[in-house]
């Protein structure tokens, strides 16, 4: 029986748990909460709702995955390509073919083989064991055994391991960074909300599947399990986000079905012309046949194949982990980014970058030794602290706690030395009503205690203020002011303030002890940018890429974080999650590029973001660490996740992750994708400009009075060794210069924009001609090895031809020889087996050649560089803005000029 079919007598669920009381949510799921369920009770809901676990959906099997990596059009004709090589005796090109079919799929098998793990991880995450009162006893049991109405005990380190209704909270807080993006712990609550339509992080009474608890202890009711939790409702968005086919795959798909059915047309005339000539139809049969198979650039998957891995293996250095190949491509067509805050574009770490003492702004770094003020503030931050320092000196405990403690230590006060002098006597924990938190400690012969809190609290319990000379009148009004600017520029802000006993007080009540304050400043905290991120956006923004923060953070905190980044300007807009759901996907559409930064948004608008802007044809990186990012990154066209901060979910369900969570290291991905699809795009400018340059030569020889001018054998030698070796090469090509400061390439351009349909068809008339003109001088000359001469020129051009197209722009010269080693050896090698096809008496009776005398050779070599020249002044024109005008990204506005 399924879980849908079982639930069909559940309970039913009001539309809003955190709208009840704890005592209407024990009554709503028939349970008292002094008792909890009793074991039939237990027995008959888990057979109405099924276990407490998440669900994968069926995967394909390894099989199914295998034959489909042989299903793309353009491997198929490849297939036929190898087929058809072996049938007309060309066995060494039919093999290569195989291999590199086999190779790219297998490849490609491994790949997905290994990915689609994320609600495998998510699986991982469910808590082990839980703590419930059954039948008035308090039982362990396992996670998967919890049912709805299950009384569930919370201590701090436990996970969570249902959704809770939150019927009993002690200083409970729960760490949900990983679900609502929220940096900081979270307070929690057992009393009732007002506003239903609250989002997650909002939601105070409530703790969810897979949280984590940090602090303080309560207890609440189950009111979900399974995939009916908030953490089930991901797994369901990441079961049913498809996978997207890249760019590169687009448009190699289209590239291969054209030039196939191009192919097959243009044979088929030279088929028929060559009989109308009277040729053997044995003979223009292999003709044919040897065109269609070199008109296929077979090594473009191998190309493609050898250019992503090795990119995958120069990003892996540049701390860049790339879980699918086709990733390396895609991101140099990302148009947008949209980077989680937390831990993604800050440091995920609490810091305090601002204190006010008395009158006086200043910084943590700043000192005031000679200040009674200054050592009275940093005494209460480091006293006034539950944070843990361990042998290791590492700070364990609440991010905010922590960020006090190391501010205090900063400025050279020890929290265990002034300890020895001040221990701790008593303390008043916080308390999210009165929004305060007090230590009293032993302070020579009298008592000192130390408060910390919300502004507004702790200056409702202050009388006075401490100045660097005494006290002073308290003046409230001015000290909230700057406390809302600071609030205004996204910092936490933290009030401090002490008071003297002489003697410990009888009552040690807050009503007492918190009362009669005398002031001493604020702190601002924030989770900080990164240092280098910054310049990365900045880099995107110059790229011609949007990048975006989404985050569950407040919108004030957002903006202001947003705003040093360089992510929004002073007037941009921040919209809230509560907005965005308010907004119809029509509507969204129509605004969602003018909008940069997102605030307290839930794991189902994130990818409703990533589809809107999908939908007005952008190409999206989506990078995140929690598992509320895991959905929106499997949607998003590449996934980006964190590798020490992230969850495994969301490295899971990514395409890449990032080994250092640097977003810097996002912008040397974008430039090596973008280097990689110039690479490939300057293979098949080669290859496609080569077979035609092989076609025209064939096709126009009957038109001239020529006889064909090329062999089967020849056609096959010329598709094999010249396309293969210096087009794999083409893959080292180093990047070109102002690869960053080009707009991404729009998702509908061609493969062949920018020039390079024109350069095909007239280097391959040019290479063509060439050949064609040797043939008739040679041929009417009376020269028995015209049709070696036209073999020799043919291959030499494109050796010509592969260097002078290492770049669209840049001279050879300019770029150096040596720049591309791997290639210079190819075009030698290649140069090198071509000569023995010439001068070998082994190679004369397998490929029909005959010795060229070195007259003949060096006006074979004189014809091949007219190509090279060509190329070249093609360049100087492009360079001069004459001819394929490509637009370069402003570098301050970050638009196209």
């Amino acid at each position: 029986m399924t879980q849908t079919a079982r639930r069909s007598g559940a309970l039913t669920s009001p539309r809003a748990w955190h709208i009840l009381t704890a005592a209407a949510t024990a009554h709503h799921l028939q349970v008292d909460p002094q008792t909890g369920l009793s074991p039939t009770e237990v027995e008959q809901r888990t057979a109405r709702y099924g276990a407490n676990e998440l669900q994968e959906a069926r995967r394909r099997g390894p099989l199914r995955m295998l034959l489909d990596q042989f299903t793309d059009f353009m491997i198929v004709v490849l297939i036929a390509a190898a087929i058809i090589s072996g049938l007309v005796g060309a066995p060494p090109d039919a093999i290569t073919i195989v291999i590199i079919v086999l190779l790219n799929g297998t490849i490609g098998f491994l790949q997905e083989y290994r990915a689609d793990r994320a609600v495998a991880a998510l699986r991982i995450m469910a808590a082990p064991t839980a703590t419930v009162r059954r039948a008035a006893r308090l039982q362990v049991v396992s996670a998967t055994e919890l049912v709805p109405g299950d009384i569930v005990l919370l201590d701090a380190g436990n996970i969570i391991p249902a959704d809770l209704r939150l019927i009993e909270s002690a200083q409970l807080k729960v760490d949900e960074a990983t679900l609502t993006g929220e940096s900081v712990p979270i307070e929690k609550t057992d009393v009732a909300l007002g506003d239903p339509e609250s989002l997650l992080g909002d939601r105070r009474n409530m703790a969810y599947k897979g949280t984590l608890v940090t602090y303080g202890r309560g207890s609440g009711v189950v009111i979900a399990t399974g995939m009916d939790t908030e953490l089930g409702k991901i797994a369901t968005l990441l079961s049913s986000a498809a996978d997207r086919t890249t760019p590169l795959q687009k448009r190699l798909a289209q590239f291969g079905q054209r030039l196939a059915l191009a192919a097959i047309g243009i044979c088929t005339i030279v088929f028929v012309i060559g009989l109308a000539r009277g040729e053997s139809v044995v003979l223009m049969f292999l003709t044919a046949v040897s065109l269609a198979v070199a008109a296929i650039p077979e090594a473009l998957p191998a190309v493609v194949t050898v250019s992503l891995a090795l990119g995958a293996r120069r990003m892996v250095r540049q701390r860049a982990l790339i879980r699918r190949l086709p990733a390396v491509e895609t991101l140099g067509s990302v148009t947008y980014i949209c980077a989680d805050k937390t831990g993604t574009l800050t440091q995920n770490q609490m810091r305090a970058v601002e204190l006010l003492l008395g009158a006086q702004l200043m910084t943590p770094t700043e000192t005031g030794a000679d200040s009674e003020l200054y050592r009275l503030f940093h005494t209460a931050l480091a006293l006034c602290n539950d944070a843990i320092s361990d042998h290791r000196d590492q700070v364990r405990g609440d991010p905010t706690e922590v960020a006090l403690y190391l501010a205090a230590v900063a400025a050279g006060y020890e929290r265990a030395a002034l300890e020895a002098t001040t221990p701790r006597l008593a303390e008043i924990p916080f308390d999210a009503e009165r929004k305060c938190m007090t230590t009293l400690h032993r302070h020579g012969g009298a008592i000192a205690a130390f408060t910390k809190g919300a502004p507004e609290a702790v200056l409702t319990a202050c009388a006075s203020a401490m100045g660097p000379g005494g006290a002073l009148p308290l003046q409230t009004t001015r000290v909230l002011e700057r406390a809302e600017q600071m609030a205004a520029e996204g910092l936490r802000v933290l009030a401090i303030a002490y008071r003297t006993w002489p003697a410990m007080p009888g009552d040690l009540s807050p009503l007492v002890v918190e009362d009669e304050l005398s002031f001493l400043g604020l702190v601002g905290l924030i989770d900080p940018p990164r240092p280098e991120a910054r310049e990365a956006v900045a880099m995107c923004r110059s790229a011609g890429i949007t990048p975006v923060m989404i985050t569950g953070d407040h919108p004030a905190t957002a903006r202001a974080i947003a705003a040093q980044l360089g992510i929004i300007a002073d007037d941009g807009e921040v919209l809230t999650g509560q907005r965005l759901q308010a907004l119809s996907m029509q509507e969204f559409e129509a605004h969602v590029e003018h909008v940069r930064v997102y605030a307290r948004v839930a794991p189902e608008q994130k990818i409703k973001i990533v589809k809107a802007l999908q939908d007005r044809g952008e190409f999206v990186a989506m990078t995140g660490d929690g598992v509320n990012d895991a959905a929106a990154l499997k949607q998003a066209d590449i996934g980006v996740a964190m590798g020490v901060t992230g969850t495994d979910v969301a490295r899971a369900a990514a395409h890449m992750i990032l080994l250092d969570d640097n977003f810097a290291t996002i912008v040397a991905a974008v430039r090596e994708g973008r280097r990689i699809f110039d690479n490939i795009r300057k293979f098949i400018r080669y290859a496609v400009t080569c077979n035609s340059g092989e076609i025209w030569t064939i096709f126009l020889a009957p038109f001239l009075g020529l006889p064909i001018p090329l062999l089967p054998i020849h056609i096959l030698w010329i598709n094999l060794v010249t396309d293969g070796l210096p087009g794999v090469a083409l893959a080292a090509e180093p990047q070109e210069k102002a690869i960053m400061h080009r707009p991404p390439r729009p998702p509908a351009e061609s493969l062949f924009a920018h020039g390079m349909w024109q350069h095909i068809v007239w280097v391959g008339l040019l290479m063509g001609g060439t050949s064609l003109l040797t043939q008739a001088w040679a041929y009417h000359t009376g020269l028995a090895h015209w049709r070696t001469m036209v073999f020799t020129v043919l291959s030499l051009s494109q050796m010509g031809h592969v260097l002078a197209i290492r770049s669209e722009t840049q001279s050879l010269f300019q770029q150096g020889l040596w720049s591309n080693r791997p290639l210079l050896g190819a075009v030698l090698l290649t140069v090198a087996l071509q000569l023995l096809t010439i001068y070998l008496p082994a190679a004369h009776a397998v490929f029909k050649t005959d010795t060229l005398s070195a007259g003949e050779l060096v006006l074979c070599l004189a014809v091949s560089a007219v190509v090279f020249v060509a190329v070249e002044i093609e360049k100087t024109l492009v360079r001069c803005g004459w001819l394929y005008r490509r637009d370069v990204v402003d570098r301050e506005s970050g638009a196209p000029r």
